[in-house]
C-alpha cells in the first residue's frame, strides 16, 4: 500500500492543483495569439504565438488602501464578446480608416472588480475595472511580466521619474536587468532573438500616473509608479520642487476603466510600425465640433537663433517683429500653415499677458491672418498652470495654439494637468504641441486639438540626436503616438566631421535622410527647424518638404528592421510618398523596392531624392531624379551611412 500511495501522490497534488487553479484561453480572431489566463493565488497569464511561448505566468494585481485585487481572486462570472468596427481617426497619421477586430474576455471577481482582456491579430492587452461607491487610494500596482528565456530589451532609462524623456536608448539583456540598474519609460521594446518583436506601452491612461518598469533580476520585469505629490516648493520659472509625496500612486473614482497594459507582438519589424494598438484602446473624443483643428507644418525659429541673412533681410535679426515677419513671409510662399514664436515672444516667462514689444504679437498675428499663416506661442506648464484663463486671452488675440514645455513629469496629478490643459484649450478653440512631455497613450484621440508631442530625442540635441539612436523611433517612440522630433535641416554632416551650434545648427545625417524624415516621422504638427535663408538656397528640397502632407489615407512599409533602416510608403489622395533611413552600421545599403501599390494600368512620374556619390562624407550631396514608374516596377535604391531616400509618385 505505501509503494501504491507514493506513487498515486503526485498525481493526487496535481488533481488537486488542477482544481484548485482555473485555466481560461483567449485567442486573437486569427486563433494565432492567444493569452492563457491561470487563476490560484494570483492572476497569472502567459502569451504565445503558434506554438511559441513568449511571456509565461504573468501576473497582475491593484493594491487599494483597504484591499488587494487580484490577490487569491474568486470569479464570479465570466463575458466574452466580439468585436468588428471600422474606426475613422480624425488625426490619421497612418490610415484613414482602421479595422479594429478582437476578441475580449471579461472576468467578474468577487469583491466588485473585473479585468479585462482583448486578444487583437497584432496583440493583447489588458485592464482592471472597479465598481466601488467611494474614491480609491491606489498604493501600486503590479504589471510583472517573465520571459521563457533571454531576450534583449531596448529602453530609454532615466536617473529618476523627472525626466524630459529624452535619453539615449540602451540596450539590455533581460536576465541582466536587475533592480538595481535605472529603470525605463513606456514604450518598451523587446527582441526575442526569434522572429519576434514584442512592444509594450499603455493607453486610455487617465486620472493616473504613467507606468515605468525596471528588471526583476530574475528575466523579467515589473512596474513601478510615482507617487501622488502634496507639497510643492519654488524651483524657477518652468518648473517646481515636490516637497512632499503620499504613499499612494492615486486617488481616484471608485468606478472606473483603469489604463490598459498592451503587447503589440510582431513577427515583422513592419508590423511595429504599421500597429495602431493605442488608438484602438483609447477612449473616444470628447469633442463634438472638430472642424477647427487644423493639422499642418511649422516654421521654427528657436532651432536656428531666429537669423536670417543674406539678400532680402534688410533688418537686424532676432527676436523682433521684422524677423517675425519675414518668417511669416517664408511660410506663405511654400503653404506652411503656422509659425512658432517660441522663448522670448513675451516680456517673461512667468506673464504670457505683456508681450515684447521688440516682436509686437499682436501685430504678428494680424499679419500672419493677412497672410493666411497661424500663429502658435511657446509657454512654460508653469506659467500655464498660475494662469489658466489665458487660453481665452489667445483666443480672443487669435493664436491658433500653444506649445507648452518642461512638464518633465507624469505622476497623476501631471497627467490630469495635461488632459486640464487639453480641455481648456478645445473650449477656446486652440490646439496644443506638448513639449517636455511623457510618451503618448491616447489623450490625442479623446481630445483631438493634442497635435503633437515631444517626449524624444529630436533634433535640438544638436550632435546628441543621431541615426543609430533614431532609427528606433519608428519602431518605439513614434510607434504609439505622434513625436515631435522637429526635422528639417539644411545642413548635413557625418558624425565623425560634426561641428555645430546655433545659429548655424546642423544635423547627423545625409540631406536626404532629413528630408525622408517628413515622410516617415508622424506628428500633427510637423516643425520646419531650419533657417528660411537656407530654405530659399535649397529650393528644390523646400518644395519637397513642404509638399509632404502631415495625415495620410495609408501606410506601407517597404522594408524594415529595428535600429537598422526603416523604408515607409504613405499615400494622400491619389499621392504617394515614400521614405527611407539607414543607421551608421554600413557603409551602404541597396533595396529593391516593389511598387505594387500602385494601381493598375497607368504610368506615374516619380521624383525621388537620393545620396550622392559623396554623400558618406559630404553629407549635404544629393541628387534629385525624374522617372515614370508602372504598378509591380522594382526600383533600385541606394542609402550610404546615416543616409535616407524620399520621393513623391504622382
Amino acid at each position: 500500500m505505501k509503494r501504491i500511495f507514493l506513487f498515486l501522490f503526485p498525481a493526487l497534488l496535481a488533481g488537486i492543483s488542477g482544481v484548485l487553479a482555473q485555466q481560461i484561453t483567449l485567442a486573437s480572431p486569427n486563433g494565432d495569439l492567444k493569452v492563457s489566463i491561470r487563476l490560484s493565488d494570483k492572476i497569472y497569464y502567459s502569451i504565445s504565438s503558434g506554438e511559441d511561448m513568449l511571456i509565461e505566468n504573468a501576473w497582475l494585481q491593484l493594491t487599494l488602501q483597504d484591499k488587494i485585487l487580484g490577490h487569491q481572486p474568486k470569479l464570479s462570472g465570466q463575458k466574452r464578446t466580439q468585436a468588428n468596427e471600422t474606426l475613422t481617426p480624425y488625426m490619421p497619421l497612418k490610415y484613414a480608416v482602421v479595422p479594429n477586430q478582437y476578441n475580449q474576455l471579461r472576468l467578474t471577481f468577487a469583491g466588485n472588480y473585473a479585468v479585462e482582456f482583448r486578444a487583437f491579430d497584432e496583440g493583447i492587452a489588458y485592464r482592471f475595472v472597479t465598481h466601488f461607491k467611494n474614491d480609491s487610494y491606489v498604493m501600486g500596482e503590479d504589471f510583472v511580466i517573465r520571459f521563457p528565456e533571454s531576450y534583449l530589451a531596448h529602453l530609454q532609462q532615466p536617473g529618476s521619474f523627472k525626466t524630459a524623456y529624452e535619453e539615449v536608448y540602451t540596450h539590455v539583456k533581460t536576465d541582466e536587468w536587475t533592480p538595481a540598474d535605472k529603470m525605463s519609460v513606456l514604450p518598451v521594446l523587446i527582441d526575442t532573438h526569434k522572429q519576434y518583436k514584442i512592444l509594450i506601452s499603455e493607453s486610455d491612461l487617465s486620472d493616473y500616473p504613467c507606468m515605468f518598469l525596471k528588471g526583476t533580476g530574475e528575466n523579467g520585469m515589473q512596474s513601478l509608479f510615482p507617487k501622488v505629490p502634496l507639497e510643492f516648493g519654488e524651483d524657477g520659472d518652468r518648473s517646481v520642487k515636490i516637497l512632499k509625496e503620499a504613499d499612494y500612486i492615486a486617488r481616484t473614482a471608485g468606478k472606473r476603466d483603469y489604463p490598459w497594459r498592451y503587447f503589440v507582438i510582431a513577427k515583422d519589424d513592419k508590423q511595429l510600425i504599421e500597429n495602431t494598438m493605442t488608438y484602438k484602446l483609447a477612449s473616444p473624443s470628447e469633442l463634438t465640433d472638430l472642424s477647427w483643428i487644423k493639422p499642418g507644418q511649422a516654421s521654427w525659429e528657436w532651432w536656428n537663433g531666429a537669423t536670417p541673412y543674406g539678400p532680402g533681410v534688410n533688418f537686424v535679426a532676432g527676436y523682433n517683429l521684422d524677423t517675425y515677419k519675414y518668417f511669416i513671409d517664408f511660410a506663405t510662399e511654400f503653404g506652411i500653415s503656422y509659425i512658432i514664436m517660441d522663448e522670448g515672444w513675451a516680456m517673461s516667462t512667468r506673464d504670457p499677458y505683456t508681450p515684447n514689444p521688440n516682436v509686437d504679437v499682436h501685430e504678428i498675428i494680424r499679419y500672419g491672418k493677412e497672410k493666411n499663416v497661424g500663429v502658435v506661442l511657446w509657454l512654460t506648464w508653469l506659467t500655464v498652470e498660475n494662469n489658466f484663463d489665458l487660453f481665452k486671452t489667445f483666443r480672443e488675440w487669435g493664436v491658433k495654439g500653444v506649445k507648452i514645455d518642461f512638464m518633465d513629469r507624469s505622476d497623476q496629478w501631471m497627467v490630469n494637468y495635461y488632459e486640464r490643459v487639453a480641455a481648456e484649450a478645445a473650449r477656446h478653440e486652440l490646439f496644443v504641441d506638448f513639449h517636455g512631455s511623457f510618451k503618448p497613450a491616447g489623450l490625442e484621440y479623446k481630445y483631438p486639438n493634442v497635435l503633437s508631442y515631444e517626449g524624444v530625442r529630436g533634433m535640438e540635441q544638436m550632435g546628441g540626436c543621431f541615426p543609430d539612436n533614431s532609427l528606433y523611433l519608428p519602431f518605439m517612440r513614434n510607434a504609439v503616438g505622434p513625436m515631435d522630433y522637429t526635422p528639417g535641416a539644411m545642413i548635413s554632416m557625418q558624425p565623425d566631421v560634426y561641428r555645430a551650434d546655433r545659429p548655424n545648427s546642423a544635423s547627423i545625417g545625409t540631406r536626404a535622410y532629413q528630408m525622408a524624415l517628413f515622410v516617415l516621422f508622424e506628428s500633427g504638427i510637423q516643425m520646419l527647424a531650419d533657417n528660411p535663408t537656407l530654405y530659399y538656397r535649397n529650393r528644390e528640397c523646400t518644395e519637397f518638404i513642404t509638399s509632404v502632407p502631415v495625415t495620410w489615407d495609408e501606410t506601407r512599409v517597404l522594408e524594415a528592421c529595428v535600429g537598422e533602416y526603416a523604408i515607409v510608403a504613405k499615400r494622400k489622395g491619389e499621392k504617394w510618398f515614400i521614405g527611407g533611413i539607414t543607421n551608421n552600421k554600413e557603409k551602404e545599403r541597396t533595396f529593391e523596392l516593389s511598387l505594387d501599390f500602385l494601381p493598375t494600368g497607368q504610368t506615374f512620374r516619380m521624383t525621388s531624392f537620393e545620396d550622392g556619390i559623396n554623400a558618406g562624407y559630404q553629407a549635404m550631396d544629393y541628387r534629385k531624379k525624374e522617372s515614370t514608374v508602372t504598378n509591380g516596377q522594382k526600383i533600385p535604391i541606394k542609402m550610404v551611412r546615416n543616409g535616407g531616400w524620399a520621393a513623391v509618385i504622382e
